[in-house]
């Protein structure tokens, strides 16, 4: 089993930046595809990135060209850069991983999940 631990969140300045990092318990490798979703209070849960096991990397629309997501297989970890970051970024930030070939936002597909890292922007 894969267990999951996010890290590099807090409170920040609207056009700030914070880098999140998610630390994988055992060796996931290059075999594992992942991704960065968040919750927002009220909200459903949304994905923001993905990096399959092959390399392809997704967004979703409102975070493109600000946001970067990046795997170090050598070190089972996951992170995500978030530039510009502005208020509707505000939310808890979860990293999921699957063991299998996978290039989509959509939760389902994923099966570890860490407890999150909450990220606060003030505008």
């Amino acid at each position: 089993e894969v267990r999951l631990e996010e890290s590099g969140g807090g409170s920040i300045d609207a056009g700030g930046s914070l880098r999140l990092s998610c630390a994988a318990s055992g060796s996931t490798g290059s075999r594992y595809s992942m991704a960065w979703f968040r919750q927002a209070p009220g909200k459903d849960r949304e994905g923001v990135a993905y990096i399959s096991s092959t390399g392809n990397t997704g967004y979703r629309d409102s975070v493109k060209g600000r946001f970067t997501i990046s795997k170090d297989n050598a070190r089972n970890a996951l992170y995500l850069q978030m530039n510009s970051l502005n208020s509707e970024d505000t939310a808890m930030y979860f990293c999921a991983a699957t063991p299998y070939p996978y290039s989509s936002l959509s939760q389902g597909g994923y099966v570890y999940w860490g407890q999150g890292t909450q990220v606060t922007v003030s505008s």
